[in-house]
């Protein structure tokens, strides 16, 4: 068999060393390679050379089958060529190599035949469009569509074109702003991001996370399900973004974007649903957004190319948007109208040294942070007119910056070892402008007794209600090692892979004297809470008409950390020429350490989560393809839990009637109605470990199966059609009824208490808590489900994708997919997206029996009908126009309201219950929001004169301009039996219609 041969001007040569005799090319998930294969003419002297234009040559042999493959290869175009005895009988150009991917490239008998002839040689472009390696379920976008297609500058923006990808419907957003993405109704936290294999995701929340600037990825990798066993910590999806390296030739580009005022689309107004509130201040009008500015403008360069000739490589590029903006807040704001201007600078930078042959380094280094600076006015809401200056806004910096080395040995053809390590850190830093400590914060000033105001809401500058710790921040390190092993129709990988996580110095604690005030009203003959002691306003002096005031205390400042390791083991098995079996085995082990470093969550015995895949190459050519996979996935717990149940946290509130406003807003003339009270029983104790979570606590995990098919229509058309089906087995979220634990405690003769305020529990089945009796000794309460008052745990998600692509073929390409799903149960995760609460694991949830009650139904991220059109024409070599459509069903609306037909509040948490003017509200039973439909275009022209090297681009997005209503406003009770007139008023909406021009030149 002929040997191979590598070219010296191979700056990553050594990485196709590896695994050469493996029975098929081997594609790692969070990689940074692909690879090839094809079947040629069997005869004497026959090799495939594949090359690209980084300097990658390789000579590969061809077996007596005549079957070739190439071992891991950057990503790239290649151009791969059949050889007989050193001469060219048939070229294959711009093969593409994708990220995670095999693409066969194949030679017929007749390109043999044809090239007995002296001179003759066949070249074409044309490769079969699908990878019969892969039994996963993934989208790739490369840097050419990226710079073809019309869409949004964010990894989550680009997310959205793989089918089942939709905006969360809770208007959640990364510490950067980036709007987050729901994959298979999971909620938005449920996703894992990687760049260049490095994990990148929030350890706080596991909202988001760091990013690369646009014109730096090289490809993005959207996995929709059917993970490797080598990755895990995600049972939504996986944002992969691969980086640009350098080349052999020196590289440079500028580009300047600018999103202009003057082509945005007024913002449609918002409009209370159900009536003026008792202080309106300009009618039945909510939020005035008409007068909503944004001009935004971005700035990008970037070089790569040699530092030294097939030894060290670099690529860099940055780029900094600004984006300026104004907004009429909503009526019910305390500050009225902000004008601000957020800062956004991205870098990376890439070097790729070939210390020798066999050994390899990478060094990755990117930042993505944010910003915000702006200003307070008061807004005049029936004139629509700007104010006086009342305060700055907090200053804000969010985001951070990364590193990570790889190492790669091939210590023999067949063996391989992998080793990364890295860090990354992020910032929340807040400070207050200008800020006045003498000042106490003042909310829901409309709801201030008019006879004491005047009928005008009467407040003060203080815009900040909490105080946070400047040096607030989160640190991640994530290290891999991973050995792989190719014998005859196997490929043995093993390895491991940890991460660490810290959150320094979270949380926050009220501002000004230590404590703020909030306005409200009920009826005066109703309690107010009488669970906790608090009677009607109509027993106290000035409390006839329902009006009284809260004092609200809150202080949580921690450290909190974690750590999780995993374990894998996966047989990439070519079973014969179009069977491929993919069998693997993970096990992952979580520790979470409260803010006194005390382990409070300990899941370090096995978690095995096996994962089964198959590719069925059906006709054995690459245009029929069969494939499917079952597999268990685990999640860990972000940080955030910690700091909701692991940590020292005051956070009272003492209720009073008042007889006068002072000139700040605050109110005199009190009259205690209690003392401090806390629904959660947190008055500053630190919680006790052992007591914290219920004994045996396991992860969070998810069962997951998939099967589909791809397959060509003609040498122009792909279409497909995929099952799927999760369901959600476990889960992990906070318990608050501490009297229903306690009531147990005392039935089993136990004479023993809790300071907690909440448990971690898995929901849904039976759990046992531990206390402290008398004599301090610890005590088990065991609980069954039914005794807990919950139903099951349900999450439910069921599809049927369908696609239709056209590949490129030099003039246009086109991609057509139509999801149905449904995504059924009583719990949406670790957020909660109906009422926009991002607290992970910590929701409302499961809290007590009574909020659960009635929560089946479809769940907030259930979209049935997704329809996704997108694509783009090359008119000529100048002009080139595209499109890109989503059509997509709204999700459920919501009543929530007090509990039961008596309007009680078991739980202290007001119109939170699923139950709507006293009758039971299943989510969805109100209905659907309505279909949203997004239309985005673009055009480029590239002129010949400047040797299509200078581009201008002009994008125009949500063309008709619709502005649909995304989420409503749930709650129906202001107290109980008193309309809410916030009910079903549009909180959030689409964006109006706005352009983006851009100029950009490559050289």
């Amino acid at each position: 068999m002929p040997t191979s041969r590598f070219s010296r001007r191979l700056p990553l040569h050594a990485l196709c060393l590896a695994l050469a005799a493996a029975g098929m090319p081997v594609a790692f998930a969070q990689s940074t390679t692909g690879s090839l294969f094809g079947d040629v003419p069997v005869a004497a002297g026959t090799t495939v050379r594949v090359e690209n234009q980084s300097g990658v040559s390789r000579d590969l042999p061809v077996d007596a089958s005549g079957r070739y493959k190439s071992p891991a290869l950057p990503i790239g175009t290649y151009k791969v060529t059949l050889l007989r005895d050193g001469k060219v009988l048939d070229t294959r150009d711009n093969v593409a190599v994708r990220v995670g991917n095999a693409s066969e490239v194949s030679f017929s008998a007749g390109t043999a035949q044809a090239a007995t002839l002296d001179g003759v040689q066949v070249s074409a472009n044309a490769t079969p469009p699908i990878d019969v390696a892969s039994v996963d379920s993934r989208t790739v976008i490369d840097a050419q569509q990226l710079a073809k297609l019309p869409l949004g500058r964010t990894a989550e923006q680009i997310a959205q074109l793989a089918p089942g990808v939709v905006p969360n419907s809770g208007g959640f957003t990364s510490d950067t702003g980036k709007s987050l993405v729901s994959f298979g109704g999971s909620s938005a936290n449920a996703n894992a991001y990687y760049i260049n294999g490095f994990n990148t995701t929030d350890p706080l929340q596991a909202l988001g996370g760091i990013t690369l600037p646009y014109g730096a990825i090289d490809q993005e990798e959207v996995y929709t399900g059917g993970y490797s066993a080598q990755y895990g910590r995600s049972d939504g999806g996986v944002i992969n973004a691969v980086g640009k390296r350098g080349t052999d030739t020196w590289h440079y580009g500028v580009q300047f974007l600018w999103e202009p005022q003057f082509a945005r689309a007024k913002g449609a107004n918002n409009y209370y649903a159900s009536g003026v509130p008792q202080s309106a201040k300009a009618g039945n009008l909510y939020a005035y957004n008409r007068d909503n500015r944004n001009v935004d403008s971005t700035a990008s360069v970037y070089a790569g190319g040699p530092l030294i000739k097939d030894k060290l490589y670099v690529f860099a590029a940055a780029e900094v948007e600004r984006r300026d903006t104004q907004t009429v807040a909503n009526e019910e704001a305390s500050n009225s109208f902000e004008k601000s201007r957020s800062t956004m600078p991205r870098w990376y930078t890439k070097l790729d040294w070939n210390i020798t042959d066999s050994n390899i380094l990478e060094l990755t280094g990117a930042s993505d942070k944010t910003e915000n600076r702006g200003s307070y006015y008061d807004y005049d809401y029936v004139a629509k007119r700007r104010g006086a200056f009342v305060n700055d806004a907090d200053r804000q910096k969010n985001g951070g910056d990364l590193w990570s080395g790889k190492f790669t040995s091939y210590i023999t053809d067949a063996l391989t070892l992998t080793a990364e390590y890295g860090k990354m850190h992020t910032q929340a830093y807040q400070a207050p402008a200008n800020y006045d400590g003498s000042l106490t914060y003042i909310d829901g000033d409309v709801n201030q007794n008019p006879a004491l105001n005047g009928g005008v809401p009467i407040g003060n500058a203080q815009t900040t209600d909490g105080l946070s710790d400047p040096k607030r921040g989160n640190f991640t390190t994530n290290t891999r090692l991973d050995l792989a092993y190719a014998i005859g129709d196997h490929t043995i990988s093993v390895g491991i892979d940890n991460l660490t996580a810290k959150a320094a110095n979270q949380g926050s604690e009220s501002s000004g004297p230590g404590y703020t005030w909030s306005y409200s009203q009920s009826l005066p003959n109703v309690p107010i809470n009488s669970d906790l002691g608090v009677g009607a306003t109509g027993d106290f002096p000035n409390g006839a008409d329902g009006y009284f005031v809260q004092k609200n205390t809150y202080s949580q400042i921690a450290t909190v950390r974690s750590t999780q390791r995993a374990q894998y083991v996966e047989d990439k098995w070519q079973v014969n020429d179009r069977l491929l079996l993919q069998l693997g085995l993970r096990n992952d082990q979580f520790t979470n350490y409260d803010s006194a470093s005390q382990a409070y969550i300990t899941q370090t015995k096995p978690q095995w989560a096996p994962r089964l895949g198959f590719s069925w190459d059906v006709m054995g050519d690459a245009s029929f393809k069969v494939y499917g996979n079952a597999g268990r996935y685990y999640l860990g717990l972000p940080l955030n839990p910690a700091l909701n149940s692991a940590a020292a946290t005051t956070n009272t509130v003492q209720y009073y009637t008042y007889g006068g406003i002072a000139a700040d807003g605050t109110p005199t003339g009190l009259t205690p109605m209690s003392g401090p009270v806390s629904g959660l029983n947190l008055y500053g104790q630190q919680p006790d470990p052992k007591v914290t979570t219920a004994k045996g606590l396991t992860a969070e995990k998810q069962d997951e199966y998939i099967l589909g098919f791809t397959k060509t229509a003609g040498p122009e058309w792909v279409y497909g059609a995929k099952l799927m089906y999760r369901n959600l087995r476990n889960a992990i979220d906070d318990y608050c009824d501490r009297n229903a634990v306690l009531a147990k405690s005392a039935q089993l003769g136990q004479d023993a208490s809790t300071s907690n305020s909440c448990f971690l529990i898995n929901p849904g089945r039976a759990n046992t808590f531990t206390l402290v009796d008398a004599s301090g000794n610890y005590v088990e309460v065991p609980m069954s489900n039914a005794e807990l008052g919950f139903p099951k745990l349900k999450r439910q998600y069921y599809s049927l994708e369908t696609l239709l692509e056209h590949p490129f073929d030099g003039h246009w390409y086109a991609k057509f997919d139509y999801v149905f799903s449904r995504s059924y149960g009583n719990t949406e995760g670790q957020l909660r997206s109906d009422v926009s609460q991002a607290n992970a694991s910590t929701s409302y949830d499961w809290d007590g029996a009574s909020i659960m009650q009635f929560a089946n139904g479809p769940q907030n991220n259930d979209h049935t009908h997704q329809i996704k059109l997108y694509g783009y024409y090359q008119i000529d070599p100048e002009w080139l126009v595209s499109a890109n459509l989503a059509v997509i069903s709204g999700s459920p609306r919501h009543c929530l309201g007090f509990y039961g037909a008596d309007g009680t509040d078991p739980l202290s948490y007001g119109s939170l219950y699923h139950f709507c003017n006293g009758e039971p509200s299943r989510p969805g039973k109100q209905g659907h929001l309505p279909w949203t439909r997004q239309l985005d275009i673009g055009a480029t022209y590239s002129p010949a004169f400047a040797d299509h090297k200078l581009s201008f681009s002009a994008n125009i997005f949500n063309l008709m301009n619709e502005q649909r209503p995304l989420q409503l406003s749930p709650y129906s009770e202001l107290s109980p039996q008193l309309t809410n007139p916030l009910y079903r008023t549009v909180t959030i909406r689409q964006q109006p219609r706005y352009a983006r021009l851009s100029v950009s030149y490559d050289f």
